[in-house]
């Protein structure tokens, strides 16, 4: 988006990718600060906010049509004060203005996000992608800008109304947090039958389109099978969207990893960003998926996506980027999708029989023309069709594969937003521990560690998390999310490979969380710090989005971490957020798989395992307790370990000794290896 001999506007010095993208607009835009809403109090001028992110499409179509147009540009610059923001940096603002959408509007918002503002920060109009004119039944940006220009300059009594009602509303929606209630037993019965009524039997996830991988709802399936091992719907449907995705067009069946989501219901054609945060998930998913089900599909899935972010997006360092875009030289997919007469041009002819039916190629394609591969059938089954041996089939396309990927990796890569969010990386670290962990792979591990030892380095300065890293500078004091998915993550990498640093940094980051995001009168955790900048709305959520809520995650961080350390008081703050969201849960249990999982926990704590030792003589204990299932923790500590006093009191006794817990009850030593296995079988403290 950049022009040529154009003088940069006032984003050319910000970190965000997103932001650098329209440093060349015409439009004089500022970042989110004092001076943009000071400028804005003193010129007396609404505010107009455009949020999106570096990898969206549509961002980048209104980018084209509108800010880089100069009629467009100078209307903006003459009546209004200009703010970009990256929706990834600062999501505290990006979720009270896509909720102040909805309710201005009765409609879902999505990105990028146009908002008019006036310059106290109350929104009074809003929608999301205008074309530069009129079309399609959308109103031109040429067209709004005027109109608010009128209302704002004729109607400002009115544009001060709407803004009250539209705060007065925000605070209203985080109400029922503020009444807090035991909750509901049956809370997660009734999630369960929710997602029922709603699953699409024929390709998995919920029926319609366009389709989001949820893996809240994986989870909440998982933990289903756990405690309801008869549940084998729950087995079923959880077994077929993994399956279905895996096989789908959301899979890059070339490159591994998932693409954020489907537009039609069977998983075909992906919009096609690669977001960390949703391989982070899904990961975690197959990791899950495999663990209980033995499925190689579901290990090929998992391991794939892991390998792809170590290939594609690890940075120097050990963290990782955030996304690729979706778009290759201005064509959305374009880096992926393949015409037939260069697919034949690449492969031999006994290579295209085979990769036509195992990808679905053909003349006709299945995307304007071109084919943007899906898993149709097994080499097996191809070898059945093609009457010839499976061995050969199997050769024949992995040999079609390798040219498919090396042809691919000519093209003009996507676009990456390389800046790091501790948030996205933690959920990574979380996950990479523990495939690592089931896997059997040390590098994956190596990979988790790497990344939290960056984020420790980089983005933890003075007791202080930041949310944001890039070009050497941590921007942004963290949110919710990023001290719950860290202190989540640290709990994996430790049963992944206990490191003493991790503890005592969790330690750290549990005492943080309370401290500066607990509602101390209600309980729960507010979305910003006590000390965060000053918004028109401090929420305080509990629903899943495309990320697990950080008051889900939260809880559940701080059952295990109150349980391991033997801190009453993070237990006692887990229960004030589970008891906080009581309403919501009740009222809707399937919006919030996260908090389920931390309800679930409360009501029966976890089986938990401390194994002390040498770390060679624990190899069989640690096996004998499996690779960990959704409410196991396996910990293995050697001796000569400086522990917290609760931990310590689990001491050493010759080379092997496994204490036993379930919440704050523990077994008393056990030296005998059977006696372990009964006592972890059994799910029994002193069992």
């Amino acid at each position: 988006m950049r022009e040529r001999g154009r003088t940069p506007n006032r984003l050319a010095g910000e970190t965000s990718p997103y932001l650098q993208q329209h440093a060349h607009n015409p439009v004089d835009w500022n970042a989110w600060g004092p001076e943009a809403l000071e400028r804005a109090r003193r010129e007396d001028k609404a505010i107009l906010l455009s949020i999106g992110y570096a990898a969206c499409h549509w961002c980048h179509v209104m980018a084209h049509e509108c800010f880089e147009d100069e009629v467009i540009a100078a209307l903006m610059n003459e009546h209004f004060v200009c703010i970009k923001v990256d929706r990834e940096e600062r999501p505290d603002l990006d979720h009270i203005y896509q909720l102040a959408h909805q309710l201005l509007t009765g409609r879902g918002g999505g990105w990028p996000l146009t908002a008019f503002l006036a310059p106290d920060g109350r929104p009074f109009f809003a929608g999301t992608y205008f074309p530069p004119t009129s079309r399609q039944g959308l109103p031109g940006f040429l067209q709004v800008l005027e109109a608010v220009r009128a209302l704002y300059a004729e109607r400002r009594g009115a544009v001060a109304g709407v803004g009250r009602r539209v705060v007065e509303a925000l605070d209203a929606v985080d109400a029922s947090a503020r009444r807090p209630d035991d909750p509901d037993p049956l809370a997660l019965d009734s999630a369960r039958r929710a997602l029922g009524r709603v699953f699409d039997p024929l390709h998995g996830g919920t029926r319609g389109a366009p389709k989001f991988p949820q893996a809240g709802h994986l989870e909440l399936l998982a933990r289903r099978e756990a405690t309801h091992p008869d549940d084998d719907e729950a087995r079923s449907m959880r077994i077929l969207t993994l399956r279905r995705m895996a096989d789908g067009g959301i899979h890059d069946q070339l490159g591994g990893g998932f693409f954020r989501y489907a537009v039609d219901e069977s998983w075909t054609i992906p919009h096609f960003e690669k977001m960390l945060y949703d391989n982070a998930q899904l990961l975690r998913a197959y990791t899950d998926g495999f663990r209980a089900t033995g499925d190689e599909v579901f290990r090929g899935a998992a391991l794939d996506t892991a390998e792809w972010a170590l290939r594609e997006m690890r940075l120097p360092g050990g963290a990782f980027a955030s996304s690729l875009d979706a778009d290759s030289g201005g064509e959305e997919g374009g880096s992926y999708v393949w015409p037939y007469e260069e697919v034949r041009a690449l492969l031999l002819p006994d290579e295209l029989a085979v990769a036509s039916l195992v990808y679905g190629i053909s003349r006709e394609g299945n995307f304007g023309g071109r084919s943007h591969l899906v898993r149709r059938m097994s080499a097996a089954e191809a070898a059945g069709w093609l009457g010839q041996g499976e061995a050969a089939t199997e050769r024949l396309m992995e040999s079609a594969r390798a040219k498919l990927r090396e042809a691919r990796a000519q093209r003009l890569r996507p676009g990456m937003d390389d800046k790091v969010l501790a948030s996205w990386n933690a959920l990574l670290a979380g996950a990479l521990a523990r495939a690592g962990r089931v896997f059997e792979r040390s590098d994956l591990v190596d990979a988790a560690t790497g990344a939290i030892d960056f984020l420790r380095r980089e983005l933890w300065m003075g007791g202080r998390l930041f949310a944001s890293w890039r070009d050497g500078r941590a921007t942004h004091p963290a949110y919710l999310d990023d001290h719950a998915f860290l202190l989540d993550a640290l709990l994996e990498v430790l049963r992944a490979r206990w490191r003493g640093g991790d503890l005592r940094w969790a330690t750290e980051l549990a005492d943080e969380l309370c401290g500066r995001f607990e509602d101390r009168e209600a309980g729960g955790f507010y979305f910003t710090a006590a000390d965060h900048e000053e918004l028109i709305h401090r929420p305080k959520t509990a629903a899943d989005s495309a990320l697990p809520s950080g008051n889900g995650v939260a809880a559940q961080a701080l059952l295990r971490m109150g349980w391991l350390l033997g801190r009453s008081d993070w237990l006692a703050a887990a229960e004030r957020a589970i008891r906080a969201f009581a309403g919501p849960l009740r009222e809707a249990p399937l919006a919030h798989p996260a908090l389920l999982g931390a309800l679930e926990d409360l009501s029966l704590p976890v089986r938990l395992a401390v194994l002390r030792g040498a770390p060679e003589a624990l190899t069989p204990w640690r096996r004998a307790a499996g690779d960990g299932g959704e409410r196991d923790a396996v910990f293995v500590i050697p001796a000569g370990e400086e522990l917290p006093e609760a931990l310590a009191a689990k001491r050493p006794l010759g080379d092997a000794v496994a204490y036993v817990c379930r919440g704050m009850n523990c077994s008393l030593p056990l030296s005998d290896l059977e006696a372990f296995r009964r006592a972890w079988e059994a799910g029994l403290a002193g069992a």
